[in-house]
């Protein structure tokens, strides 16, 4: 974990209160990421930070995918170019893209502020020579982003609106009974997190990035602990990511 200040590049809006922000990041700041992994993210009037996940990186930059919900990611939609944040990362356990469960053909599923991990974790499965296929989920057509960007790594993309406005009308499980997948890696609210659980099938292999809220985000405050078929876990640093074997609904 480092504790560190990084100058935004870009903040632009992508869909309806939802925005990207590129983040300098200086020599060997990203080097040992890992999809799944998120910051921290220091905003001033603020008490608690905001855990925000990444949703990819290179060498010199960060991006990060939120969504306005509140003062703290409303101040955050106004920085300009230039501007400094005081963040910790990397945080959290992240995905293990060298898993063996993992197969030919995993299946990796996003619901809005979820989706922002599936993309750095599509890029590492694709250069390790896998074709995931990914399944995204929005409530309606104007809350939709990365689209095009999936779909520009030659892979199927299907898409799930509550509204029926784009793609199939309904959720994500309504698109995963028609495919045939050998694992699955998924991030979303606990409401779809548990659907997919339940519609897929029992024996299949599967990772759940979880969504909660965080005092610390590195472990100490123990204020996001959830019980497992092992003992208490704490989110921010056992997780996000947790094994579907292990999770107790």
């Amino acid at each position: 974990m480092n504790k560190t200040e990084l100058k935004v590049k870009s903040n632009v809006q992508l869909a309806d209160r939802t925005f990207e922000m590129i983040l300098e990041a200086p020599a060997g700041l990203t080097d040992g990421f890992r999809p799944g992994q998120f910051m921290n993210i220091s905003l001033e009037g603020c008490y608690l930070r905001r855990p925000l996940s990444i949703c990819d990186w290179s060498e010199d930059t960060i991006t990060i995918i939120y969504k306005t919900v509140g003062r703290g990611t409303e101040a955050m939609s106004t920085l300009q170019e230039g501007a400094l944040l005081d963040i910790l990362l990397p945080l959290g356990n992240g995905y293990n893209t060298e898993d063996g469960n993992i197969g030919e053909r995993p299946v990796l599923i996003g619901g809005g502020a979820g989706v922002p991990p599936m993309y750095c974790l599509c890029r590492r499965l694709v250069s390790e020579g896998l074709v995931p296929t990914v399944v995204l989920g929005f409530r309606t057509a104007s809350e939709m982003f990365y689209i095009e960007r999936f779909r520009e790594m030659n892979i199927d993309v299907a898409v799930a609106t509550e509204d029926g406005s784009y793609g199939v009308k309904g959720f994500v499980t309504d698109l995963l009974s028609d495919l045939e997948y050998t694992s699955f890696f998924a991030c979303g609210p606990e409401g779809m997190l548990r659907a997919i659980d339940s519609n897929a099938k029992a024996d299949l292999p599967g990772w759940f990035s979880f969504e909660e809220r965080m005092g610390c985000g590195f472990g100490a405050c123990m204020g996001c602990s959830c019980e497992t078929k092992y003992g208490s876990k704490r989110i921010c640093k056992d997780g996000p990511v947790l094994e579907r074997s292990e999770i107790i609904w």
